[in-house]
């Protein structure tokens, strides 16, 4: 079959190399000029797959209003909030109150999560990308002893799906974490053994490369308009190409990793997605002092920040911020970012001189992705990852293949369906 993939994002372009594995020929549109160049391009450089969770979380819903009003709260709102983002929040507090809810689609973004550490494995092993990547595990920090005891409680989770764990004492951390030499607040940490690091933007462009020279065809540059939809299938898709003129290419099917944007494509067809942009802030710097930096990710629970060595530099990550697509860059972010490296690893990089980013994760409001068949029998939904998009892209992208190839996915996909919204 010919199938047309709709946006070069790192879902997208996983999605694209496993449909050319099975044999399909392949087209992906991309509005920008390269792939991996939105959401992307600078996002936190761990692959989680033991911490993937749901947006709609209960217990947090008392924590949101005092970090809206802390200086470095981990939650930010506009100021008066949009409709859209009013709209967003209520549907978040409903799926957050639904009993039960929450822990069914975190078992099952786990087992996505599993599936995609799976994937992301034999896909290196395959092609020998370089982007900075590595499965050395990821530390969530205790700064305090409620955080630590809450995370036996995550770790009897894990130990039930297999996911290998420890809770490790200050010292323990340390030992693993020589750098670790700042004043920040710590009494363990839970050291989630098997999960990865890497460049996520890397990554996509060196996978989009490996696509092409196996026959994948990359149109960058390039708007995708609409759908070309009758009343049971897709027929083709309408582009508007950089020089300004539109074309439709025939499609036998299609698949929507559009990020934010995939609304825009399925609305017209009955269906209607609540993804929302939310905010993300990070830094890229060069390291000055290697020995003093992270060996892998670690996750500061006090300031709710991800910093991750890769390679020769830092990754640091943090924030969640409801301000529609506002682009804008404020200091006070990326103060409370350097705060929290300076604390944990002093004197491994000269922070005023990295290089900054903000993006838009694209969030469901209960938090799972859409995945599965769309409102037409060929049209297929792979989107609205949220946080987790690096994470869960390979697996994502090997379960979307196997629904196309009319195949039983790897994992169950009743939490991720595209039509949950309207029930």
């Amino acid at each position: 079959m010919h199938i047309i993939v709709v946006g070069a994002g790192v879902v997208g372009v996983t999605t694209a190399y496993e449909l050319q594995s099975r044999g399909h020929q392949v087209t992906v549109l991309e509005r920008h000029s390269a792939a991996g160049n939105e959401t992307s391009r600078g996002n936190a450089a761990q692959r989680s797959y033991g911490v993937v969770y749901p947006w709609a979380d209960p217990s947090m819903v008392l924590k949101a209003v005092p970090w809206l009003f802390k200086k470095d709260g981990p939650l930010k709102m506009s100021v008066p909030p949009s409709m859209e983002t009013l709209r967003f929040m209520f549907a978040t507090l409903r799926y957050a109150w639904s009993p039960g809810l929450f822990g069914l689609n975190k078992r099952a973004m786990m087992r996505l999560g599993i599936h995609s550490r799976e994937r992301f494995l034999a896909l290196e092993k395959a092609l020998g990308l370089r982007f900075d990547g590595g499965h050395q595990g990821l530390l969530h920090l205790a700064s305090t002893p409620e955080t630590l005891e809450s995370y036996r409680e995550t770790q009897r989770l894990l130990d039930e799906l297999g996911i290998p764990s420890r809770l490790l004492t200050p010292e323990q951390v340390r030992e693993l974490e020589p750098g670790m030499i700042g004043d920040g607040p710590l009494y363990g940490a839970l050291s989630y053994d098997t999960d990865g690091t890497g460049d996520c933007h890397l990554f996509s462009r060196e996978l989009a490369k490996a696509c092409e020279t196996k026959g994948v065809q990359f149109r960058y540059n390039t708007e995708t308009e609409h759908l070309v939809a009758d009343d049971r299938r897709i027929t083709g898709v309408t582009i508007r190409k950089d020089d300004g003129t539109s074309e439709t290419l025939e499609a036998d099917a299609v698949v929507v990793s559009a990020g934010c944007w995939s609304g825009h494509l399925t609305r017209p067809l009955g269906l209607e997605l609540p993804i929302y942009p939310v905010k993300g802030y990070s830094f890229t710097v060069p390291l000055k002092d290697p020995g003093r930096a992270p060996v892998s990710t670690i996750h500061d629970d006090n300031y709710k920040v991800v910093s991750t060595r890769l390679g020769d530099r830092l990754r640091a990550s943090g924030f969640v911020e409801l301000n529609d697509f506002n682009r804008d860059i404020p200091e006070a972010r990326l103060a409370t970012i350097r705060k929290s490296v300076e604390s944990r690893f002093p004197g491994c990089a000269d922070l005023e001189a990295a290089e900054t980013w903000t993006g838009f994760r694209p969030m469901t409001p209960d938090g799972p992705a859409i995945i599965g068949r769309g409102p037409r029998e060929n049209l297929f939904l792979n989107t609205g990852h949220g946080t987790f998009g690096w994470t869960l892209s390979a697996g994502s992208a090997s379960v979307i293949s196997q629904l196309i190839d009319g195949e039983a996915p790897s994992v169950c996909l009743d939490a991720f369906r595209p039509g949950r919204f309207a029930e």
